[in-house]
């Protein structure tokens, strides 16, 4: 890869996480998920197991992590 390409991913990925921060601020969606994600697009480490995601702890999701439009 070149330095410009690999230049351009990093701003890529910067713009990712702007993008998922924004849509969290918007959602009023706070939750551990949503931090991990952030946490992950922070940084230059790649993580294989990083999807799926969101990952549902054996607790389940909290009600501040439930997404109300999808309520029948």
């Amino acid at each position: 890869m070149t330095d410009k390409t690999v230049t351009e991913l990093r701003q890529k990925v910067a713009q990712a996480r702007e993008v998922i921060a924004h849509l969290m601020d918007k959602a009023a969606f706070n939750g551990a998920e949503a931090h991990r994600a952030l946490d992950y697009f922070s940084n230059d480490a790649f993580k294989k197991d990083f999807l799926p995601w969101p990952r549902q702890t054996d607790e389940g999701l909290r009600p501040e992590e439930l997404n109300a439009a999808n309520d029948d």
